[in-house]
């Protein structure tokens, strides 16, 4: 390893040592001053500690990456099948309640970004495929309560007059609960009708690869049991999903829906959604000011 290393530096050390000041500073930002100059500006490789950290780090950029992605093919999939057979909203709504509590926990408790950035990106997708779902499932007028009242728990749980860090230490335990529980309605959907519908098989796939990244990051960067335990219990049950996902592959009820792509029914569909939760909006509105505005008849 020391003849690598010698090799190494002579031929990446000129560079590595006069790189633009952006660049350094955003290494140094990423895996500290200590780590930086032994992995980037020495090249010292046999530095198990800081490679380890700097590899944790890496995988968790690329989480997050990801994550900003990770649920647009199974919109794809309910807008162009305009159809929500299969997917169970009670998962979704589980799930995002979990992820809310999960991601004002790491914020309020000042954890790297990188360990937990994912949890704010999938759980924008999660509101968009619960809203669409309840739509497709004749639940439109659900939409807007389920948004406003996440809306509201989100401000309750980060303001600290209002819910205490103790009273936080239940509530997260509560959302690794939640969080694995999720799983359950959709593995319960995909045996019940012996396929998965429009489940999207990317998504499956990228949550049981996230979900294993996931648990050595924490293992690397957060000495926090919950958080933890709750990663470990969501792979499991990932893993289940995804084997049900293959097992279920050629099944009648699982759909071949394109998720990759907006088809030409998935834009037509695109503003239905939207514009149903927009009309209920309109009207609540307008009852209510017919309701507050004063009458104009003459009182005999």
């Amino acid at each position: 390893m020391e003849a690598l290393e010698s090799t190494l530096r002579s031929v990446l050390g000129p560079i590595t040592q006069h790189l633009p000041a952006p660049l350094q500073s955003a290494g140094t930002r990423l895996i500290g001053e200590s780590c930086y100059r032994s992995l980037v500006h020495d090249l010292t490789i046999t530095d198990t500690v800081c490679l380890k950290l700097a590899i944790s780090k890496a995988l968790g950029v690329g989480i997050i990456a990801a994550s900003s992605i990770v649920k647009i093919p199974q919109l794809l999939k309910l807008l162009n099948s305009q159809s929500a057979e299969g997917i169970s909203f009670l998962s979704y709504f589980l799930e995002t309640a979990s992820y809310l509590i999960s991601l004002l926990y790491n914020v309020r408790n000042r954890f790297p970004f990188s360990t937990y950035g994912e949890t704010a990106l999938i759980g924008i997708q999660n509101v968009a495929i619960s809203t669409i779902v309840l739509q497709y499932t004749g639940r439109g007028a659900l939409a807007t309560a389920f948004v406003a009242g996440l809306a509201a728990v989100g401000y309750a749980l980060y303001n600290e007059t209002i819910t205490s860090m103790a009273t936080f230490q239940y509530l997260s335990t509560g959302a690794a609960i939640m969080g694995v529980a999720s799983k359950l309605p959709q593995i319960y959907a995909c045996y019940r009708e012996q396929g998965t519908g429009q489940l999207s098989a990317f998504a499956v796939f990228n949550y049981l690869a996230g979900s294993l990244t996931r648990i050595f990051t924490t293992l690397q960067e957060v000495d926090d049991k919950i958080i933890l335990y709750n990663f470990i219990a969501g792979f499991a049950l990932n893993a289940i999903l995804a084997a049900q996902m293959i097992y279920y592959w050629n099944s009648p009820t699982t759909k071949k829906t394109p998720e990759h792509k907006l088809t030409p029914a998935g834009r037509a569909a695109l503003k239905e959604p939207l514009g149903q939760v927009a009309e209920q909006v309109q009207a609540q509105t307008s009852g209510t000011e017919k309701r507050s505005s004063p009458t104009t008849r003459r009182r005999g």
